[in-house]
């Protein structure tokens, strides 16, 4: 059985990692996707693997960054589908670096893009989210909960993005919303190889030992695959989560040290 058979859901970020994989989920689920994130060929690439697995998808491209795409993301959702049901806020890769050598730039474009694109399309998506009593998870990052020096851009985004989820839960109350968060740790990503790479890189090692460097640098068990991710966000979404609201849920293999 096909738990979210009948469903519209809007992915963002859904051409590659994470949300591409939690698209791919939401497809084998039964639901009808709707894909966006900037990168067209990619997008074309997604939709077509969902539809080769017997699922529907559509792409739209769109830079989440201009305040008028999320309404534009949302439009396209109506036409295509007269409804949505879930809203995954995926989209947004924030600068890592020393703070000092970050710029106003890289302050800007990461909360313009992870946090500012996820209030505007929730914005845009809620009439029709408290209509069909809905689903809304952002997908946020254990930076949120635990800073760290090389990641003062992602945990701050990452952290305005856990009081979001927790004010916007009080509203999902009034409006009968689901709102949750997932916070990933490590994940295997393109984002992830690339700094393998440079560890690897730095330290002179193998890959393999740059992964175990990663891991003790982190305090974590093991990378996660992003199809984990999908997983969990599939079972939020559907039937047997739905006593999950206002919840930040922690899927970091350890990495979040605080209560």
């Amino acid at each position: 059985m096909k738990v979210l058979a009948g469903k519209t859901a809007v992915v963002t970020g859904a051409s590659r990692g994470i949300g591409r994989a939690i698209a791919l989920r939401l497809a084998a689920e039964g639901a009808s996707l709707v894909l966006t994130a900037r990168d067209t060929g990619l997008l074309d690439s997604a939709a077509e693997a969902i539809a080769k697995a017997g699922g529907s998808a559509i792409g739209i491209a769109a830079d989440l960054r201009k305040p008028a795409a999320a309404a534009a993301v949302a439009q396209a959702a109506i036409r295509a589908h007269g409804f949505i049901d879930i809203l995954i806020n995926c989209a947004g890769a924030t600068k890592r670096g020393e703070f000092e050598d970050l710029t106003d730039d890289d302050w800007q474009d990461g909360f313009a893009l992870k946090l500012f694109g996820a209030v505007r399309l929730t914005r845009a998506a809620w009439p029709h989210l408290r209509e069909r009593r809905g689903s809304v998870v952002h997908i946020a990052g254990s930076g949120g909960r635990t800073p760290g020096a090389q990641f003062a851009v992602g945990g701050s985004v990452n952290a305005a993005l856990l009081s979001f989820t927790k004010a916007l839960a009080e509203t999902g109350l009034r409006d009968g919303v689901q709102v949750n968060c997932v916070n990933p740790g490590p994940v295997r990503t393109a984002r992830l190889e690339a700094r393998l790479a440079h560890i690897a890189a730095e330290r002179g090692v193998t890959r393999e030992d740059a992964l175990a460097i990663l891991l003790a640098r982190e305090r974590i068990t093991r990378v996660a695959e992003p199809e984990e991710i999908a997983a969990l966000v599939a079972f939020i979404v559907g039937p047997q989560g739905r006593s999950l609201h206002g919840s930040l849920i922690d899927m970091d293999g350890g990495s979040t040290k605080t209560i």
